[in-house]
């Protein structure tokens, strides 16, 4: 694939679009890495080639070599730093006291079709209920976050329905004093008779 002289190894076009396909579906330090292969193999280990050939950042082909040279991996400040915490992982003691309170007021979906808990707590009750536990208002989610993590641990804020009683049977008992037996009129003739 090399020649003798030193110099970067000819590339067909559909290796090329099969390069970039792979790249494609790689993110950071595995996108790094692969550039920094492919830039040893086929470039000599030249960022500026691999920039001119492939069309990729020399910077980060750049990296992507130090990364290789060095063993070590290096980090952005918007993968250290960025996404928040869900306050049930924030606050794990206060998520259990607000699934006891959760729980105390849901029931299971009477058709027993789905494990979802169906509850009647309201987010401004539930906001209220973790004050009177002695939950500092800092540590209080906003009521439209309090819906969200009811969801999140399973309770949906809806209003439950009681088991519906069956609708009265259409056929009369024989054993009832108020049942009158049903007469066909056409063997009420007969049985005058």
């Amino acid at each position: 694939m090399s020649d003798p002289s030193g110099s970067a190894t000819k590339l067909s076009d559909e290796h090329l679009s099969d390069i970039q396909f792979a790249l494609s579906k790689m993110n950071g330090a595995d996108r790094r890495a692969f550039q920094a292969e492919i830039t040893l193999k086929y470039c000599n280990g030249s960022a500026r080639n691999a920039e001119s050939r492939f069309g990729w950042s020399r910077k980060t082909v750049s990296l992507g070599l130090e990364e290789k040279r060095s063993g070590l991996i290096c980090a952005g400040a918007q993968a250290v730093f960025s996404g928040t915490k869900r306050w049930e992982d924030k606050h794990p003691d206060l998520a259990e006291i607000l699934r006891e309170i959760a729980e105390a007021h849901s029931q299971q979906d009477p058709t027993f079709k789905t494990t979802i808990a169906f509850t009647r707590l309201t987010t401004a009750e539930a906001i209220q209920q973790l004050r009177n536990r002695g939950v500092q208002q800092e540590q209080l989610p906003s009521p439209s976050t309090m819906a969200v993590i009811l969801n999140r641990m399973g309770y949906r804020l809806k209003k439950v329905v009681k088991a519906k009683p069956k609708k009265k049977s259409q056929k009369q008992m024989p054993s009832l004093k108020i049942s009158k037996p049903k007469i066909n009129p056409l063997m009420e003739g007969k049985l005058n008779d």
